[in-house]
């Protein structure tokens, strides 16, 4: 029986599972698509053997995780935005994207650790505008915060990849491909690889085919998956992963337990 695989429906998700749906690694895995929690639940409740994982989920749930491909970058991401009404060191409330976990926990690191403030979280749907209507500050990951505009919005942004990369000298990964200790196989990791692989060399065709539907202007879209993600990770991205871990532990153990 083919595993169930959960992939993140964002655009930061679609090279590394383009093999699996043009490629060679197509069949390989029983495919489907959800936001980065969705995935997370699937595999705690057993409904997905693997998933495109947040990193916080997986030391969670105490998953294994596949070297070599996931979601990571080594400055701004542009894609995980901290939005505010006030200034950073005066947030006392904010508004979390429903499908995000990683990149909460995020938020709240470099808030409390580079801003001094813990606020008390609200976790809404990804709306800029009624999300600002009850906090203070609000955090958009993913599409919705591709859609938004940096530079023309009338708040201040900070962009937490840069402010990761920049507190800690190390790169951010958001999510791996993890499971239970039993799937971690070989053959499986070298098909994450091939369909990621394939898809870094479909980028064109990717850009073309997925950003209109998003809309994502395509120059963005190509700029995002080019300089922005890190697809293919290595050493620094996992000592960055470890070190990210154990600040995420200082501040939630409930969250991540055992680091």
């Amino acid at each position: 029986m083919r595993p169930r695989v959960c992939a993140v429906s964002y655009l930061n998700t679609v090279p590394l599972v383009w093999g699996m749906l043009h490629g060679e690694e197509r069949g390989v895995f029983d495919l489907g698509f959800a936001l980065p929690s969705e995935c997370a639940d699937q595999l705690a409740s057993g409904e997905a053997d693997i998933g495109i994982v947040p990193v916080i989920e997986m030391a969670r749930q105490k998953l294994e995780y596949f070297r070599g491909t996931g979601i990571a970058c080594h400055g701004p991401v542009r894609s995980i935005l901290l939005v505010s009404k006030v200034p950073f060191r005066e947030i006392r409330t904010l508004a979390t994207d429903a499908g995000s976990r990683t990149s909460v926990i995020l938020a709240r690191v470099i808030l409390a650790e580079k801003f001094g403030v813990e606020p008390r979280l609200i976790s809404r749907r990804a709306d800029l505008a009624p999300m600002l209507g009850e906090a203070d500050a609000a955090l958009l990951i993913g599409d919705p915060a591709l859609r938004l505009n940096p530079s023309t919005l009338p708040f201040e942004v900070l962009d937490l990849g840069g402010e990761w990369v920049a507190m800690a000298g190390l790169p951010m990964v958001f999510a791996v491909w993890a499971g239970r200790k039993e799937i971690i196989q070989d053959r499986y990791e070298r098909a994450f690889a091939g369909s990621c692989r394939y898809g870094l060399a479909c980028l064109d065709d990717i850009v073309r085919q997925e950003s209109h539907g998003r809309q994502v202007h395509q120059e963005l879209a190509r700029k995002y998956l080019t300089e922005h993600i890190i697809f293919e990770l290595g050493e620094r991205d996992y000592a960055g992963l470890q070190l990210f871990l154990e600040h995420a532990a200082r501040l939630d153990r409930v969250m991540v337990p055992g680091v």
